[in-house]
């Protein structure tokens, strides 16, 4: 028995899970049959995209959805097979170690993660806590702002994500506030949602606190984020991003938003086990977002106070530094790049189908990996719903409905890094036949 806990020891797992060992547990798939992705010297990110030697290499690394083409890759992220070893040899060590771990030797590795995070974000360590996901990250900065008195208005769009906007009228209810919604047209340019904004801050000079999403979740619009937030700090209005969707989708580090607040996953495009996110608070800006309530921060200095989590998947906190060795390996600018290219294979031919509506970006700098699309003139739940199962059952091709926007509902589709030309080609020839 003693040496069976000896190899359960964190020394071992920490020093065994950073060569790629997982510690007596069985690989998962074929990873031990597979490299990590090597990224060729002297070829731009553009050229690489469209590599499908190289992709096919990265691709290997994954395990195929069977039976279906999938391109509903906006829910979370499938884990790499490295990453996805460590994280089950760090759930079989901490089972294994229970709260004698959790008690004497987690706090420090959560530290180490975060940091990891801080990093490739490129703030303080001191600016980031971890949290569950996004969705946990921006509902407390939400319900814990501090600068709203009866009088003062608040500002959503229709692309923001559902719960989010909900959770803006529940601040609205809760403090007098007055609401502002902005409505996006289905299809629009940086310098258009720019001057949409402007002109909401123009009109609504009341305005304290506006929430601004980086992609939009229902077609992967960028917004300008950069220009908006200099435009509201000028006026004396507060911004909280919402970056959901966009880190990994886009390759950027925070300081390039220009934002005091923001919230992440990291189980979407950056590729942790499910249950991780981020939350951002500029250093300066502490004093405007509450404690969680029943903490307390006197000093207004301990960010953590500002998430209360309860107990935490620790192996999934274990497992960021790989998920982000494994995303560096590829490189942001280079998935960035791929997932793009796979978009326009099908919104480039797209755009010349008289039966088809896109939504999203106008321009190339508006426009991710990410898109939607409805049949034009049908933009009812129904006929979306019967849209997503049509290219479900007839075509093979999985997609998601979303709603909450003005214009009504839409198909989103999202490839990841995986996904081939062979399937947007499929996606392609589908399109034609809804004709």
């Amino acid at each position: 028995m003693t040496s069976l806990r000896k190899k359960f020891t964190r020394r071992d797992f920490l020093g065994s899970i950073g060569v790629g060992a997982t510690i007596g547990v069985p690989l998962v798939g074929k990873a031990e049959q597979v490299d990590g992705p090597k990224k060729p010297a002297g070829i731009s990110p553009a050229t690489l995209a469209q590599d499908e030697d190289y992709w096919s290499k990265v691709a290997a690394n994954y395990d195929r959805t069977a039976g279906i083409v999938n391109l509903e890759h906006g829910y979370w992220g499938k884990m790499a097979h490295p990453v996805q070893n460590a994280y089950v040899a760090a759930t079989r060590m901490v089972n294994t170690q229970n709260s004698y771990y959790a008690r004497k030797n987690f706090t420090a590795d959560e530290i180490k993660s975060t940091r990891r995070v801080a990093q490739a974000l490129g703030v303080h360590d001191d600016e980031i806590v971890l949290t569950r996901n996004a969705t946990e990250s921006i509902h407390n900065l939400i319900r814990q702002y501090r600068g709203l008195v009866a009088g003062d208005a608040i500002l959503y769009a229709d692309i923001d994500y559902p719960q989010f906007k909900k959770a803006m009228r529940w601040l609205v209810s809760s403090g007098g506030a007055r609401q502002v919604e902005l409505i996006v047209p289905p299809r629009a340019n940086q310098a258009q949602m720019l001057a949409l904004y402007r002109d909401a801050f123009d009109k609504n000079p009341d305005l304290k606190l506006i929430l601004l999403m980086h992609v939009s979740n229902q077609h992967g619009l960028v917004l300008p984020v950069a220009a908006i937030a200099s435009e509201a700090r000028n006026r004396g209005i507060d911004v909280i991003c919402d970056a959901a969707q966009s880190w990994g989708l886009l390759d950027y580090q925070v300081p390039s938003l220009k934002v005091d607040w923001a919230g992440f996953n990291l189980h979407k495009w950056i590729g942790s086990p499910v249950g991780v996110g981020a939350l951002y608070i500029r250093r300066g800006s502490l004093h405007k977002i509450a404690p969680y309530p029943g903490e307390s921060d006197l000093n207004n200095s301990l960010l953590q106070t500002r998430v209360h989590s309860g107990t935490k998947n620790f192996a999934s906190i274990l497992a960021i530094p790989h998920a982000l060795d494994f995303h560096q390996a590829i490189g942001g600018a280079n998935k960035e790049a791929r997932l793009r290219y796979l978009r326009q294979l099908w919104t480039n031919e797209a755009e010349s189908m008289a039966h088809i509506e896109l939504l999203g970006g106008l321009d190339e700098a508006s426009w991710t990996g990410m898109g939607s699309f409805r049949l034009k003139g049908k933009a009812s739940e129904k006929e979306v719903n019967q849209l997503q199962q049509k290219l479900e059952l007839e075509f093979g091709i999985f997609t998601v409905v979303r709603d909450g926007l003005a214009s009504g509902y839409c198909v989103r589709v999202t490839p990841q890094v995986f996904t081939t030309a062979q399937d947007m080609a499929q996606l392609v020839k589908a399109l034609r036949r809804l004709a």
